[in-house]
């Protein structure tokens, strides 16, 4: 269910859909237990048919889950709606991690997921992240909303100051 208590909304597309979805996104971020070490991100999986299959938020569960590893946890691997899923991320998918073995954007292209919409682009603070180019090299659709990427730097601000 999203932030607003909804399971269902718009089909993922360009516009209006990935501003909802990805505004759910950012909605779930701010869930996230703070952490001087660790962005906080919201992540939402939805169908081609805009059900919400999963969704996650940093450190839900565990001090060094990530969102995207989080929403995957709460969706059969095999489930076959994910091959026209779109996963809405309010940060970057993370290209690697010390905490765990697998990156966010690995994690994303071991699903068949075509599409992934995000916010902001991961600035350089913890690592240089290269999620986005990694997930496009491999076939898959990135869009990129910087109009949105304002409500991640405001979840984030106590890291960027």
């Amino acid at each position: 269910m999203d932030p607003t208590g909804r399971t269902g909304g718009p089909r993922p597309a360009e516009g209006a859909a990935d501003r909802f979805w990805l505004t759910a996104a950012i909605q779930l971020s701010r869930s996230c237990p703070p952490s001087s070490t660790a962005f906080s991100v919201g992540a939402v999986v939805v169908s081609a048919q805009g059900q919400l299959l999963a969704e996650g938020y940093s450190r839900r569960d565990d001090p060094h889950d990530h969102a995207e590893e989080v929403a995957f946890r709460g969706i059969d691997p095999e489930d076959p709606r994910l091959r026209e899923a779109t996963v809405y991320t309010s940060l970057e998918p993370c290209s690697s991690r010390a905490s765990r073995p697998r990156s966010c954007a690995e994690l994303i292209l071991s699903t068949p997921v075509p599409r992934v919409v995000l916010a902001w682009r991961e600035p350089a603070l913890f690592v240089d992240c290269d999620g986005a180019e990694r997930l496009t090299a491999a076939g898959r659709t990135v869009v990129e909303r910087p109009d949105l990427a304002e409500g991640v730097r405001e979840v984030n601000a106590h890291l960027l100051n």
